[in-house]
């Protein structure tokens, strides 16, 4: 699920990036010439921090050097013993993009040496009256935590989880349907025999619509299923379209054309003076073809020209 969890992220980046900035820069206080404990204020700002961003796996300060000052932060108060104050962390992305940009920095996901968890480091450059780098305060927040804040529709939100659940009972009642019509359809094909003078063309026929429909579902169903219940990603180039509805379409536009083949060998059979029934089915299915193929040529991602 990371994948479909970065995606989200890099659409929601800005969002996640406003909201930080204004907490952070809301509680955080400007430095002036009237403090006189430096380590107390730097305390007071994490600790305000740690109240108003609940969602806050760590929460520490660097000084203008990229080392750690002070303690850091959680809301468990559990720290690995690799936090310790006086580590460097000068190398690490956010620090010198904070420095380089003089503002406010979201950083893209990462694992996190605290947790090993996946984790975007927002961070506030505090500056003297001189406009001098004093600290650098940074806060890490889970990857599906800030989703969850930003997004709450979002692949590990509480709907998330309930979409996930009810979409996989949906796919293993649809996988019980193609399965129920597989059986019958293969029975229907036993019971046939195989001496070719018994054989009926029209049981032949329903015998192929059963066991079409079965793999026309059952492929429907592995789409639903790894497009909403796994959160596979899209292959490169297949567009914005919805995976489940063209697979959907396609299995409407099978199941029609069998069902306007059988009927025109049948009424060329029984009547020819109905067929006209069968040709008007396959104008609709023509039809449905079009207009799925305006669907996935609308959503076929433009190839960019260097």
């Amino acid at each position: 699920m990371v994948i479909k969890e970065i995606k989200e992220y890099a659409q929601i980046r800005t969002k996640a990036r406003a909201y930080l900035c204004y907490i952070m820069s809301r509680h955080l206080s400007k430095v002036n010439k009237d403090i006189e404990d430096e380590a107390t204020f730097i305390e007071h700002q994490l600790e305000l921090l740690k109240e108003n961003i609940p969602q806050a796996d760590l929460i520490y300060a660097l000084d203008s050097a990229g080392r750690q000052i002070g303690h850091i932060h959680t809301q468990n108060g559990k720290i690995d013993k690799k936090h310790e104050i006086g580590t460097d962390r000068s190398d690490r992305a956010y620090f010198y993009k904070t420095v380089k940009e003089h503002r406010c920095v979201l950083t893209d996901p990462y694992p996190s040496l605290g947790t090993n968890k996946m984790v975007i480091t927002a961070t506030f450059p505090i500056y003297d009256e001189n406009n001098n780098l004093l600290f650098i305060i940074c806060v890490d927040i889970q990857l599906k935590d800030i989703l969850k804040i930003i997004l709450p529709s979002s692949v590990d939100s509480n709907f998330g989880t309930y979409s996930k659940i009810v979409y996989g009972a949906f796919s293993l009642a649809l996988v019980l349907v193609s399965l129920m019509l597989f059986l019958k359809g293969l029975s229907s094909i036993l019971i046939l025999g195989f001496h070719l003078g018994t054989i009926n063309i029209n049981e032949m026929f329903k015998a192929t619509i059963l066991l079409t429909l079965s793999l026309a579902i059952f492929d429907l169903v592995k789409a639903i299923f790894e497009e909403e219940v796994l959160g596979k990603e899209k292959k490169e180039g297949a567009g914005d379209g919805h995976q489940t509805m063209i697979r959907f379409l396609g299995s409407i536009i099978i199941a029609l054309s069998i069902e306007s083949l059988m009927l025109v060998f049948k009424f060329a059979l029984t009547d020819p003076t109905k067929i006209i029934y069968a040709v008007e089915l396959i104008v609709g299915v023509t039809a449905l073809i079009v207009g799925l193929s305006i669907y996935v040529k609308a959503n076929k991602p433009t190839s960019k020209k260097r």
